[in-house]
């Protein structure tokens, strides 16, 4: 997610918080909501992913191969 879109966000908060917010500005915002959680949530995984455990029996296990093929929520 890029800078501007953030910027956007932000701005739409403080609006709703002084004036409030148009219907279609409702719905811009919540558009924009979603793409950033989506956004937060890859980054996430690609981090969580990269992950390694070492086992009490020493072999490395990686998180990512591991659980990373369940099916999603």
């Amino acid at each position: 997610m890029d800078e501007k879109a953030i910027d956007r966000i932000n701005a739409l908060a403080r609006k709703a918080k002084k004036e409030g917010l148009t219907e279609e500005e409702k719905k811009e915002q919540a558009h924009l909501r979603q793409t950033y959680i989506a956004a937060i949530r890859k980054n996430l995984r690609s981090s969580l992913d990269q992950i390694d455990v070492q086992e009490k029996d020493g072999s490395i296990t990686n998180l990512g191969e591991k659980y990373g093929n369940k099916a999603k929520h």
